[in-house]
This record gives C-alpha cells, sequence and structure tokens, in this order.
C-alpha cells in the first residue's frame, strides 16, 4: 500500500491562501471560490495573539442566516489557528462573493453539533473522513449576523 502524501510546507500554504484571499477579493469572489466543489468564504478576524487584522479563506456552510465553519484542519491533531482567533475575539467578518457581513462566532454546543453535522457533511463530505482521521473533537463553530 502507498504512503500518505505528505502536506505542502507551510509556506506553501501561507502563500497559496494569501494568493486566494486577493484574486478573490479582486474578482469579488468570482474567482477562487471554490475547493474540491465546495464554497469559499473569506473570514476576517483579529489575531489572538498579534492583535493584527487577519483574512483567511475557508470552506463554509450558508444555514439560514449563519455561516457554518468546520474547524477540520483536515484531520490533523490540532484545531486551526482561525479557531483559536475566533475564540479570542468571536467578533468578525465574513464575506461571499462582494457581500461583507459582520457577524459573530460561537462554538456549537454538543447538542447543535450532533443537528448540525449532518448539514456540513452534505456540504462537503470529506469532513466525515477527517472526523475518523483524529482523536480531537473536531470544532463546529456558528457564525451569525452581528446586532
Amino acid at each position: 500500500m502507498p504512503e500518505p502524501a505528505k502536506p505542502p510546507p507551510k509556506w506553501i500554504l501561507k502563500a497559496f491562501s494569501r494568493l486566494n484571499v486577493f484574486v478573490y477579493r479582486l474578482t469579488g469572489g468570482r474567482m477562487m471560490n471554490r475547493m474540491e466543489g465546495s464554497p469559499i468564504c473569506l473570514l476576517t478576524m483579529t489575531g489572538r495573539k498579534s492583535g493584527r487584522i487577519l483574512t483567511t479563506p475557508l470552506m463554509y456552510t450558508a444555514h439560514g442566516d449563519d455561516v457554518l465553519l468546520v474547524a477540520s484542519l483536515g484531520g490533523a491533531p490540532k484545531n486551526p489557528v482561525w479557531y483559536h482567533n475566533l475564540v479570542a475575539h468571536p467578533d468578525i467578518t465574513i464575506q461571499v462573493g462582494t457581500d461583507k457581513r459582520r457577524m459573530r462566532a460561537r462554538q456549537a454546543s454538543a447538542d447543535q453539533k450532533a443537528q448540525l453535522w449532518p448539514v456540513v457533511v452534505a456540504s462537503y463530505p470529506s469532513f466525515d473522513a477527517y472526523r475518523q482521521k483524529t482523536d480531537r473533537d473536531i470544532p463546529l463553530m456558528i457564525c451569525s449576523p452581528a446586532d
């Protein structure tokens, strides 16, 4: 059986992420707006440690007025950095296409996650594979419009 492919170096992922944000903004979300068929949004947040404003492209699932984000990191053993940023600073902006919305993020409770997990898996089936790949409980973030 072939050995699984190693993930690309972090610097390549960061460079691609920056390119994705640049092209997405430049084209109003008409380009670089999907990953493996699933829609991408731009998440703008405050860095937990740096306090800087950061933007990252993420797959998302629309659910009514809410946006659902899965902190899967491809099933890695640790949560992604953006998850820790949202826990520390839940006031965020999410851009879909040219629409920018101020939102507030919160982690789904166990009951909410049980209800919403099938919704995010319907949007991106690999989330279930990521869940089986890791021992950690993958957080599901619910982002609701800010008042």
